[in-house]
């Protein structure tokens, strides 16, 4: 039996590791090609370790070994010319695209809104909403050339609620839904449905590190932030009693968005989040 992304191309940003390699895998297991980026090296006001090259090598393997094609490259979304450069490569060889998964993100560095860094502020925004416009950007033409196609936003509960210090991250992932519904609506004539998904905490190293142990558990010391401890600070977050969901649980939603199967609908920004949003 085909996969539900039989014969397709999907562009992934971000896919060295986390979200991005399950996106990746997923959509590959379901007959999808894929062209991906990922910078691949630290981000300024970062604390988390950065993915790899050798992480990148990685999903590639992953992906061929489902026997499906990907065409890898280092690049950074602030930089428009080496995205589109990236996309137009690998449409080049793959033949099309049909499928964008905007998934390339930073948690950056917790601090009251007054006392983020100009700097720092500036990165978030390049990285968590500009470069997702960057990415839709190099991508739409594509799209069109391939008669429609489906582009999905990674925002966040985020994007939908307000966290405490976190004004750069929730203000970027609030701008992620704008520029979605906006997208949709410009890009529906030409048959290109555009979402967003919603993650509550996802079981990647954009949690699972110091800093995010120490925003939300300041009364312990390093020593005391274990996963196990850290669980059940984050299982407060969510209706359903769990800390954390999995990487494949969005992915699967994207897969979803990308399919046949939601082939009307667009303009949603649908929330993967254990019910944090409603509590």
């Amino acid at each position: 039996m085909a996969g539900r992304l039989e014969g397709k191309v999907a562009f992934i940003t971000g896919v060295a590791r986390g979200q991005g390699r399950s996106h990746a895998l997923r959509m590959a297991q379901e007959g999808a090609d894929i062209i991906g980026i990922d910078i691949c090296e630290p981000v300024p006001s970062n604390k988390i370790p950065p993915a790899t090259e050798e992480d990148m090598a990685e999903t590639v393997r992953q992906v061929e070994a489902l026997d499906r094609r990907i065409i890898a490259t280092k690049a950074d979304v602030r930089d428009y010319d080496a995205v589109k450069s990236a996309v137009d490569a690998g449409v080049a060889e793959l033949g099309r695209l049909d499928i964008v998964a905007a998934n390339a993100g930073i948690s950056g560095t917790p601090a009251p809104a007054e006392d983020i860094p100009d700097e720092e502020w500036e990165i978030m925004i390049g990285v968590n909403l500009s470069g997702v416009w960057r990415t839709c950007k190099a991508a739409i033409p594509h799209l069109r050339a391939a008669g429609g196609g489906s582009i999905v936003l990674t925002s966040s509960t985020a994007g939908l609620n307000a966290y405490q210090n976190l004004a750069h991250y929730v203000s970027a992932k609030h701008g992620v839904v704008g520029l979605m519904r906006t997208l949709a609506l410009e890009l529906a004539p030409d048959m290109i449905r555009v979402n967003s998904v919603h993650p509550t905490s996802v079981d990647t190293d954009m949690i699972q590190n110091e800093t995010i142990y120490a925003l939300f558990a300041p009364d312990l010391s390093p020593q005391e932030r274990t996963r196990e401890a850290l669980a059940e600070r984050f299982a407060t977050l969510n209706a359903l009693p769990i800390p954390w969901v999995e990487a494949v649980d969005i992915s699967n939603a994207v897969l979803w968005l990308a399919s046949d199967e939601a082939r009307y609908v667009t303009g949603v920004a649908l929330p993967v989040d254990a019910g944090q949003t409603t509590k």
